[in-house]
């Protein structure tokens, strides 16, 4: 019996032990997977969750970048940068919800699945072109956005998809006469949801908007 205490009590530490590393190893993994400056889910976050959305019929994959982002830097510094970065990333987000996913891709570059129950996957444009606050009136720029219904591509894979709202992001930036001006807000959006005949790239890195 005495043996028996003995190893009980040499084991528990251990197994308390492990329980807080097995924490710490959680929350650490879950940390690494979140954009530090944003609080988006970095690439391989979002790619876990995307996926895993894809199966529902309803579900379109956005893509947004901050145009002019690297000439807003040198400008403006940045602090300003990080301050659109953030606020085009709130925006996502919240349009998002917790039925979808957002992330950061890099740079300034942003992804999304939504499931656009309702067919009205058009409203983000006014939700990335409300006032940003607490912007320095000085910065202006736009949000370019493409997507594509998941349902419209049966079979295509996330990288496929990416690649057609790259396609259709790319379109909107070409097509400045149809930017809508939020208001009194600093930051623009164009969007476009149709392939644009663009070759993108699956899961591209970070880019500086033309």
């Amino acid at each position: 019996m005495s043996t028996l205490l003995t190893a009980l009590a040499t084991a528990g530490p251990l197994a308390a032990g492990w329980s807080v590393h097995t924490v710490w190893l959680r929350r650490s993994l879950r940390s690494a997977r979140r954009d530090p400056l944003t609080g988006l889910r970095t690439r391989d976050g979002f790619t876990r969750r995307a996926n895993v959305l894809l199966k529902d019929p309803r579900a379109v994959v956005v893509l947004a970048d901050v145009d002019h982002f690297k000439q807003i830097n040198d400008q403006h510094g940045h602090a300003a940068g990080d301050a659109l970065l953030k606020a085009t990333a709130d925006r996502l987000a919240h349009y998002v919800g917790r039925d979808g996913v957002a992330g950061r891709l890099g740079g300034d570059e942003f992804a999304a699945v939504v499931i656009d129950t309702h067919g009205t996957i058009g409203d983000l444009l006014a939700v990335l072109a409300r006032p940003a606050d607490g912007m320095d009136p000085a910065v202006r720029t736009t949000v370019s956005l493409g997507w594509v219904g998941a349902a419209d591509h049966p079979g295509e894979d996330l990288s496929g998809l990416l690649r057609r709202a790259d396609e259709a992001m790319y379109a909107a930036k070409q097509a400045r006469a149809g930017v809508r001006r939020a208001g009194l807000g600093r930051l623009l959006a164009t969007w476009s949801g149709r392939r644009a005949g663009r070759r993108g790239t699956a899961l591209a890195g970070p880019r500086d908007a033309a």
